[in-house]
């Protein structure tokens, strides 16, 4: 059997959920749910919605005379999911993948009628399915400077929406085969209204795959091993090659394994660590920013690489700004998602602290050495004090995980203004429950916002 064969079987099969798993994937669909919310506003999803939100289904005439499908609705909706970048991480895909994984689902499952149980099963899918698919390439991928989010995210996912679809293993191999010729998309755009667009293109990628898998469309089925495939092309320096026998025998879901990273910041992930070793020493002492002479920050190669901006001009690339990250939470405490706007952004870029802060990075070498590697943070005093501390995980994953006042405080500030919040945030605890997603209407009505 090919890679893709394998992992379209493990699809197609699966072995039972916990209820733990099952009630990670509620937690991360909630929570990439309200990023969504939140991000509707930004440019980067308006500009999607004005170019294409606005077809009618018939438009464009086609020849086969077809009705427009769900593409677009994934398009938009994924866009906006990323947009803030407040949305979770997945370190087996390199990936942003239930900013890829929800909408892309959401827009088929009126389709497929489908019940909250099926949404859920579909999402277990789509993210296992997103960890094999990374597990061949891993980080020489993401490293080489592709967006995993909308690389490993479009052939990922396409399994989960061919789930969704009720495909069997044949389809659902069909399905990631042509998500495999779809993945497009590198990090040289992050900083700009193009990365959030990634996430939706994958979103559509993953749609569009499954539709024509449904109607008998198929490509190499070892297109991702195979001489020209995903592996020689996009693999990067140092891929690992696929573990046929590892992904087959697989039993242990990855959400409960190695999990996802919901954001307890609303930046790139890359700053999360030092972000949260700066909150962490705040917490323990009294710490002066205007007393700051310098703050040394050590992290990963394609960390650094992630952070590009030194003097952000807009709030697009302040996410993507360790400067500008750290400077807020030395500053105030707390990031939020009013610091990341225009007038914030052009209030703080001018503090002098930004230009105390730098960045260097581990070597290939020590990378390859290790399997988990700290990110440090050095703080200098003016009278000569020394902090230093390190971090091996960002707050919010499995090692550090939110507290359920966290996630739903969180849900609630990105909702905000949102009608009857509450009672979403608990319908969304019993999603495995219901029968149908109706309930999530008055996320896409403009006149549910309260007055």
């Amino acid at each position: 059997m090919s890679v893709i064969e394998t992992i379209a079987a493990w699809c197609a099969a699966p072995p039972a959920t916990t209820d733990t798993a099952r009630r990670l994937a509620r937690e991360a669909i909630a929570d990439t749910l309200a990023c969504l919310y939140a991000g509707r506003g930004d440019i980067s999803s308006l500009a999607v919605s004005r170019a294409f939100g606005s077809q009618s289904v018939d438009e464009a005439p086609l020849v086969t005379g077809a009705r427009q499908s769900p593409s677009v609705a994934a398009l938009v909706n994924g866009t906006a999911a990323h947009a803030l970048d407040y949305d979770d991480n997945f370190k087996p895909g390199m990936s942003h993948a239930s900013a890829v994984i929800v909408p892309a689902l959401l827009a088929i499952a009126g389709r497929t009628g489908a019940s909250g149980r099926a949404l859920v099963d579909a999402y277990l899918v789509a993210l296992q399915a997103q960890a094999f698919v990374g597990s061949g390439v891993a980080g020489s991928h993401y490293t080489a400077g592709w967006h995993g989010t909308s690389t490993i995210g479009s052939i990922g996912t396409a399994a989960g929406a061919a789930k969704l679809l009720g495909l069997d293993a044949g389809g659902i191999a069909r399905a990631l085969s042509l998500g495999a010729s779809m993945a497009s998309g590198t990090k040289g755009q992050f900083g700009t209204p193009a990365k959030p667009f990634h996430a939706g293109m994958a979103a559509r990628n993953a749609v569009e795959a499954a539709l024509l898998a449904a109607e008998g469309l198929y490509g190499r089925s070892d297109i991702l091993e195979g001489p020209q495939g995903f592996l020689e092309m996009f693999g990067g320096s140092d891929p690992v090659g696929y573990d046929r026998e590892s992904i087959a025998c697989t039993r242990d879901h990855v959400i409960e394994t190695i999990g996802l990273m919901p954001k307890r910041h609303p930046c790139c992930g890359s700053t999360h660590l030092v972000v949260d070793m700066a909150l962490d020493l705040l917490h323990e002492v009294p710490l002066d920013a205007d007393a700051v002479v310098s703050a040394e920050c050590h992290v990963g190669i394609a960390n650094f690489r992630n952070l590009p901006y030194t003097k952000p001009v807009n709030e697009m690339e302040a996410r993507f700004s360790m400067q500008y990250c750290l400077a807020l939470a030395l500053r105030r405490k707390k990031l939020s998602l009013s610091d990341f706007t225009p007038p914030s952004v052009a209030a703080l870029v001018r503090d002098p602290l930004l230009a105390k802060i730098s960045m260097t990075h581990y070597t290939p070498a020590e990378e390859r050495a290790a399997t988990q590697l700290p990110h440090r943070l050095r703080i200098t005093l003016d009278g000569g004090h020394v902090y230093e501390k390190e971090r091996f995980f960002a707050r919010g994953g499995l090692a550090d995980p939110f507290s359920e006042e966290d996630r739903r405080t969180k849900f609630l500030d990105c909702v905000a203004g949102l009608k009857d919040a509450e009672a979403l945030y608990a319908t969304l605890e019993a999603l495995d429950e219901l029968t149908n997603m109706s309930f999530l209407e008055q996320l896409f009505d403009n006149r549910t916002t309260a007055a």
